[in-house]
Order: C-alpha cells, then sequence, then structure tokens
C-alpha cells in the first residue's frame, strides 16, 4: 500500500507564485484525500536576480529581464493563516542554503509521512469539502453547456423583444418548450435569473442529478426555470 501525498514549492520564479493558483492546487489535494503543505524558499529579490544570471551566464534556461520583472511585480508571498498556504515550512537559502538533510525539508517530509492513529499506525485522510466536490458538477463540458445554452436562451428572449411589438412568447425551436411571457424583461433581469439559475444548478447536482451535458437538455431547464419565475407575475 502506498501513501499519496503533495508538497508543493513556491518561490518567485515558480509558477504557483500566486495565492489563487495555490488555492487550487490545495482544492486538488483536498478532493484527491492526500496530504499537502507548502515549502516556501524565502530569497530576496537581490538574490533571484543574482541566481537568474549566473543561470543566463552558464547557458542555462533563465528568464529574460521582462518576464522576471513581471514575475516579482505579480509574485504573492505565502501567508500560514491561509488555509491553502498552511502548513507553511520556509527555506532561507541565503542564511542557511539548501540541503536535503536541511531541517525545514525533514519537518515537512515528518509532516506528510507521520501517522495519526498510534495504535492504527493509519494516515489521516483529508475529507473533500463542499468548495472541492467538483468531480461531479464542475466537469469542464459541463459548465460550458450550461454557460453556453443559457446565454443562447437569453439571446433569444432579447432578440425577439427587439423585433417590435408586444409578445407574450418566445420560440427556440428543436422540440424546446417556448417561454412565455406577460410583460417586457430587460437584459439586466435576465442575467440575474441566469446567474441565479447557474447557481441553484451547481448546489442541486450536490445531492441531486449532475448538471446536463448537452446543449438541449441545459435549455430545456432554464426555460422550466424562467417560465416557473414568470409565471408568478
Amino acid at each position: 500500500m502506498s501513501t499519496q501525498i503533495g508538497i508543493e514549492q513556491t518561490g518567485p520564479n515558480e509558477l504557483n507564485r500566486v495565492k489563487g493558483y495555490r488555492y487550487e492546487l490545495w482544492c486538488i489535494a483536498r478532493a484527491a484525500g492526500i496530504r499537502y503543505c507548502v515549502v516556501y524558499c524565502d530569497v530576496d529579490e537581490a538574490g533571484c536576480r543574482e541566481w537568474n544570471k549566473e543561470r543566463s551566464d552558464r547557458g542555462e534556461a533563465s528568464y529574460v529581464d521582462c518576464v522576471f520583472e513581471d514575475l516579482v511585480r505579480r509574485f504573492e508571498r505565502p501567508e500560514r493563516r491561509n488555509r491553502w498556504d498552511s502548513p507553511l515550512f520556509e527555506l532561507y537559502p541565503s542564511r542557511d542554503g539548501i540541503e536535503k538533510s536541511s531541517l525545514v525539508i525533514l519537518e515537512a517530509v515528518t509532516y506528510l509521512t507521520k501517522t495519526v492513529d498510534s495504535k492504527t499506525q493509519v494516515a489521516r485522510v483529508l475529507q473533500p469539502s463542499i468548495a472541492t466536490q467538483s468531480a461531479r458538477f464542475s466537469e469542464a463540458n459541463s459548465l460550458y453547456e450550461l454557460d453556453r445554452a443559457t446565454q443562447e436562451v437569453i439571446n433569444a428572449v432579447v432578440e425577439q423583444q427587439g423585433l417590435g411589438g408586444a409578445i407574450s412568447r418566445v420560440t427556440l425551436g428543436n422540440e424546446l418548450p417556448p417561454i412565455e411571457i406577460c410583460r417586457p424583461v430587460g437584459l439586466p433581469e435576465l442575467r440575474r435569473l441566469r446567474r441565479t439559475f447557474v447557481k441553484l444548478m451547481g448546489q442541486a447536482s450536490l445531492s441531486g442529478p449532475p448538471l446536463p451535458t448537452d446543449a438541449d437538455s441545459a435549455k430545456r431547464r432554464f426555460v422550466d426555470y424562467l417560465n416557473g419565475e414568470f409565471g408568478g407575475q
């Protein structure tokens, strides 16, 4: 049996230099039920510049000046009070150097591999939270279809109202039910209803059926929702 662990290294020159990306990695670790920690290599800007210059002088991969400046400007230091930056282990190369036997690295490895229950010797498994239960309802295809389908419905409502004259029904074709409206409906209201519908669909999929994966199914659900909203007015 193998133990799954996740370790993230971060510094001014790493892709995970922004807290939003570190949060995504934390969510992935939670959803997968693996341990996670952040190892931060704390080097000042002058030290990073020197490292980058040395790599360039040796003909190794390095950052050009404009990219380096952008990395420095966008860097967001890990903060142990943030749950996605915790536990945080900090290295100080300019003071301590970096060795495989460094105390901080040993502490990080110990955290990732230690057992919680002294009797069963079973490591604690992180439990997914609502924010990380994305397997069922956050699949790229489902979200894409829901977003596209609801926007097409809104476009149809706006377009048919803009043709002139009062209308009481918006038709969508493809054997979809019409939208019954009893008054003009503005774009701000339609956008608000769309946002609410998408939010409700995401919440419902936690305990109910998953999001639709085809456009017609998504449109049909949105049309039913709009008819329910307009029917009570």
